[in-house]
C-alpha cells in the first residue's frame, strides 16, 4: 500500500503546515492532550457545535488528509479505536443517572458509538461506499490497515482512507489510572523514557492515511506488510515471529534501517524492548514515540505518520534522533499491555 497522504491531531504540532517536529511540546500533567486546530476551515461551523471532541478531531484529519491527496471522497473508509467516543458516552450516561431516564436528549446516545467518526466522514461526502470501523483493543488500528490493504489487493478499492483515533477524558483516565495504567510522573513527558516507573503517561490522538495500491509518483512511502499476534510466550517466541515476518519479504534485520518500539516508561512494558535491543535489535537505531503522544491503544497510527514522514524526509527530526542515516525500511514494533503485539513494515517508494 502506497501513503498518499497523512494527517495528524496529536499532543504535538503535527497538524497542518508544521515543520516536521522541529520542536517538541513539553508536559508535566498526568496526561498528554491533542493540540486542537481551528476547524472552521475544515468543518462546517453549525456542524461542529454538535460534534464532540473526538469526532471534530477525527473528521478533521480525514478530510485534511484528501484534500492532501487531491481527492473528493475514498472508495472506503476504515477506522480503529479501542475507547470510542467517550465523552459522549459519559454525557448520556450521566443524563441517564441524573434525569431519572427520562427526557433524555438523543444526540449523546447517537454519537457514543465507535463507528461515528467514520460514520460522520461519510456523511459529510456523501461517500455512499465500504465503510467499517475495529474495535479490537490495542490491535484495532492494525485491523483496520490490513482491512485496508486486502480491499486494495482484492481490487475492491483503489483508495482507502484509514485512520486510528482514541482520546482520554477525566472519567476514563481516573477509572484507568485506577487500574494502574497510568501515573503521575516526577518530570516532563520528554524525560519519560530516562525514569522508568510502574506506569506510564495517558496520550490521545488521530491520524489518518489515504492508501492506494498505485504509486502516484508523490507519496510518503509504501507499507509493505503488516502482523499481528496476540499474548506471545515469551521473548523467544517474539523474536521468531519478527523473523519470521521478515522473511516473508525476503529480507533480514540488517536490511531495516530504523526501528520504532513502543516504549512509554513503564518497566514492566518496557522489558521486552530492552531485551530486542539486546539481542535481535542488536547495534540498529532505536527511535521511542510514546513520550510524544503518551500511551492509548491506538497509538501505533501515531508511530506510523511518524515512519512514513520520516522515510519521506530521509531521515527522523533531530529532535528525536541525532543519526542522518538514509532511511529506506523502517521497522514499527509495538505491543500493548503485552497482549497485542503488532509489525508494521515500511519502505521508501
Amino acid at each position: 500500500m502506497y501513503i498518499r497522504a497523512a494527517s495528524n491531531i496529536s499532543p504535538q504540532n503535527t497538524f497542518g503546515n508544521q515543520p516536521f517536529l522541529q520542536e517538541l511540546v513539553e508536559y508535566t500533567g498526568n496526561k498528554l492532550t491533542c493540540i486542537e486546530p481551528d476547524y472552521k476551515s475544515l468543518i462546517d461551523p453549525k456542524l461542529i457545535r454538535r460534534m464532540s471532541r473526538i469526532i471534530k478531531m477525527g473528521v478533521a484529519t480525514g478530510m485534511d488528509c484528501l484534500q492532501q491527496a487531491g481527492i473528493e471522497a475514498p472508495d472506503a473508509i476504515v477506522t480503529g479505536t479501542a475507547y470510542g467516543c467517550l465523552e459522549d458516552t459519559n454525557t448520556f450516561l450521566s443524563k441517564l443517572v441524573l434525569q431519572n431516564e427520562e427526557a433524555l436528549a438523543p444526540t449523546a446516545f447517537i454519537q457514543s458509538t465507535h463507528n461515528t467518526i467514520s460514520a460522520q466522514i461519510a456523511l459529510l461526502l456523501q461517500c455512499h461506499r465500504y465503510n467499517n470501523t475495529f474495535v479490537n483493543g490495542g490491535a484495532s488500528f492494525e485491523n483496520a490497515l490490513l482491512d485496508a490493504m486486502m480491499l486494495l489487493n482484492e481490487g475492491d478499492a483503489d483508495t482507502v482512507l484509514a485512520g486510528g483515533i482514541d482520546e482520554i477524558t477525566p472519567t476514563s483516565h481516573a477509572i484507568l489510572s485506577r487500574m494502574g495504567l497510568y501515573h503521575w510522573p516526577t518530570t516532563s513527558n520528554l524525560n519519560l523514557l530516562d525514569n522508568p516507573e510502574k506506569e506510564t503517561m495517558a496520550g490521545e490522538g488521530s491520524a489518518f492515511f489515504l492508501l492506494s495500491n498505485k504509486a502516484s509518483g508523490n507519496d510518503l512511502a509504501k507499507i509493505d506488510a503488516i502482523s499481528c499476534f496476540y499474548k506471545p510466550v515469551g521473548l523467544s517466541e517474539i523474536e521468531q515471529r519478527i523473523n519470521d515476518f521478515l522473511s516473508a519479504q525476503n529480507i533480514i534485520i540488517n536490511d531495516i534501517d530504523a526501528i520504532i518500539n513502543g516504549k512509554n516508561g513503564d518497566v514492566i512494558n518496557d522489558r521486552i524492548y530492552k531485551q530486542l535491543e539486546q539481542s535481535l535489535f542488536a547495534n540498529k537505531q532505536t527511535i521511542n514515540y510514546k513520550h510524544l503522544c503518551g500511551e492509548y491503544p491506538t497509538s501505533s497510527a501515531f508511530a506510523l505518520w511518524l515512519a512514513a514522514n520520516a522515510i519521506s524526509n530521509g531521515s527522523f527530526p533531530s529532535a528525536i534522533s541525532t543519526t542522518d542515516t538514509p532511511l529506506k525500511r523502517v521497522l514499527i514494533y509495538n505491543h500493548y499491555q503485552n497482549i497485542h503485539h503488532s509489525l508494521i513494515l515500511l519502505s521508501a517508494c
